[in-house]
């Protein structure tokens, strides 16, 4: 970083914590986040300061540090309202609170780094930070990527719940789609995975390019373009929907409608004790279950359509 940058220190629920930063994202202009002092070894966390979410904003451009704060207060306020109204808890989102400190221009990007490592998400997919040199195991798929600078990084639960799905259940030659592709991991992975085909889209246009970066750096062919699933028009054979619960429940008929008959579709994002809220809708839909996978306190669902 050029110049000073503010360093946000925010308590949440950690579990929260891909939902939360996705809120810094949208709203200010980021160069980061780590869950605290977080350091991670393939799967395990080694080491946090826990509940402490750290969001370093880029301070050329933003107004006074008073102004900062009471902008950062405000969109806090209207997300914690809106994500209440959808049926999380006070206990699920952590208290919030937070501090705002402007720090002296420091590589703190390398320390960063230092914190990461590659993540074997099962025996046959590896996440490989791009400044880490690695050579993959026979039959072994890996994707590059720099942790951190969108969502959908290969760590979080959600994203490696619906990898499992996708290495169990994408067929050779299978039209993908990817709802909400955030970083275009799950997409880079279909293609890998032998997919004819793969479209991703997300509502965010700061994900745009760095998804299509991501792909062209893992030398694989996507689609990805700003929208939402009732705007797509085409059919597929395999659908990733890796969205918050409530989200999921909302569009359960536009992503069915986006489904072949027999096609296949990996539910994620889905807290346990929210589960219910999802069955719910895809049963609702007619869809049917064909595998419930389950990690640390997520859940998600592998359902088809039969009709």
């Amino acid at each position: 970083m050029n110049a000073n940058y503010f360093e946000l220190q925010l308590k949440i629920n950690p579990l929260m914590e891909d939902i939360i930063s996705e809120i810094f994202f949208d709203n200010f202009d980021c160069e980061g986040v780590v869950l605290a002092e977080e350091t991670y070894k393939d799967l395990e966390m080694v080491a946090t300061t826990e509940g402490t979410l750290k969001i370093f904003i880029r301070a050329e451009g933003q107004d006074s540090y008073e102004d900062l704060k009471y902008d950062i207060e405000n969109i806090l306020d209207l997300s914690r309202e809106e994500f209440l109204s959808r049926g999380l808890s006070e206990e699920e989102l952590g208290s919030w609170d937070f501090v705002l400190e402007e720090k002296k221009t420091e590589d703190w990007s390398q320390k960063w780094k230092e914190k990461w490592d590659v993540t074997h998400v099962t025996d046959k997919i590896a996440v490989v930070p791009d400044w880490i040199e690695y050579e993959p195991k026979e039959g072994e798929v890996v994707i590059k990527l720099e942790p951190g600078c969108a969502f959908g990084t290969g760590t979080h639960q959600t994203t490696q719940l619906c990898m499992k799905a996708i290495e169990k259940y994408l067929k050779a030659g299978d039209r993908v789609a990817d709802i909400g592709m955030g970083s275009g991991i799950l997409s880079i992975l279909a293609k890998k995975f032998g997919a004819s085909y793969v479209y991703g889209c997300d509502n965010d246009d700061t994900v745009i390019d760095v998804a299509r970066e991501n792909a062209l750096k893992n030398n694989v062919e996507c689609t990805f373009e700003l929208g939402t699933a009732d705007k797509v028009e085409e059919k597929f054979d395999f659908i990733c929907a890796n969205i918050l619960h409530f989200v999921l429940a909302e569009i359960m008929g536009d992503l069915k409608n986006l489904m072949k008959t027999g096609a296949l579709m990996s539910l994620s994002g889905i807290l346990d004790e929210k589960r219910d809220m999802v069955i719910e809708a895809y049963k609702r839909e007619g869809l049917e279950l064909i595998e419930e996978i389950v990690q640390d306190q997520w859940t998600s669902f592998v359902v088809k359509r039969v009709d």
